[in-house]
């Protein structure tokens, strides 16, 4: 019963991240996103798929990850997108794993988050 709370509490957390990081990129800070690109003179058209895209996808991993169907793809699917992410900020700005935030190194611990999902998902099926 512990595992299944647990399990639960995890689910809703790593789905509030995707959701919040998503619509912040469409709606609240998109500028973020086209300053973070425009620093490695990723502009125009290819940006606005970069930021929107990338948005719209974080929202619609959240949403599925609530859905719980199909959570093991779900899960290797945001541990993809997560190493996607990691490298490309990492190849526009290596800084970004000194930042005293982490924004990506606070990566690390979700991605062991996800993967300890996936488990117990593995172990219940």
């Amino acid at each position: 019963m512990k595992t299944h709370k647990l399990y639960c509490y995890a689910c809703y957390s790593l789905a509030f991240i995707w959701i919040f990081t998503g619509l912040t990129s469409v709606f609240f800070a998109p500028e973020i996103g086209f300053d973070i690109l425009a620093s490695a003179n990723i502009e125009g058209t290819l940006a606005d798929v970069a930021v929107y895209g990338g948005g719209i996808l974080d929202v619609c991993l959240g949403v599925w990850l609530l859905t719980q169907r199909y959570t093991k793809l779900c899960c290797m699917l945001q541990c993809g997108v997560i190493v996607i992410y990691s490298l490309l900020l990492t190849w526009i700005d290596a800084s970004f794993w000194l930042h005293p935030f982490g924004p990506v190194t606070k990566n690390v611990p979700i991605v062991v988050l996800i993967l300890w999902v996936y488990d117990v998902q593995h172990e219940s099926h």
